[in-house]
């Protein structure tokens, strides 16, 4: 009988991508003329993967947060991997705004996945692993099709194929 193939699904971000984004941003708020004396300010929790800007108008904070976005695209880090909170009220009339990047795949999400993939009627097995899901077949042009497929589909979140063997 023939080894199986399999791959990796998973959802990572490099966090020095985004730290370098958050630095390039911070800098770029000190030095750019309608941001400068605006009192806003950008945060990054590098541990727990959680931006905080607070600035003293909404508007300010969703230019801000275009900084940002601009910044991490130019860094090759996919927007998706992004969700920004509803902005709240913060003392002295400011507002803050709380962005959270997404690492590995929820269950919901890998649940959804495995549904979607099943639904395509290809001889394939996928298992979830706590932030990832590991999908084998003996078949590799089976594998690629799933790849093709997920590629296509949009679950809120960038997608990676890794240990393709």
């Amino acid at each position: 009988m023939a080894k199986d193939s399999s791959f990796d699904v998973v959802s990572q971000v490099d966090m020095q991508e985004v730290d370098n984004a958050y630095q390039q941003t911070a800098r770029e708020i000190t030095q750019r003329y309608d941001l400068k004396d605006s009192g806003a300010t950008i945060d990054l929790s590098k541990a727990d993967g959680v931006f905080t800007i607070v600035a003293p108008a909404d508007f300010v904070a969703r230019q801000i947060t275009d900084v940002l976005n601009t910044k991490l695209i130019k860094r090759g880090v996919d927007i998706k991997a992004l969700s920004w909170d509803a902005p709240q009220a913060a003392s002295g009339g400011s507002v803050r705004v709380v962005g959270h990047v997404v690492q590995g795949i929820d269950q919901p999400t890998a649940k959804k996945i495995n549904k979607d993939v099943k639904d395509l009627k290809l001889k394939v097995k996928v298992t979830i692993e706590s932030d990832k899901l590991r999908v084998s077949s003996a078949s590799k042009d089976a594998l690629q099709e799933v790849i093709q497929f997920l590629r296509s589909q949009d679950y809120g979140q960038p997608l990676q194929f890794t240990n393709y063997r």
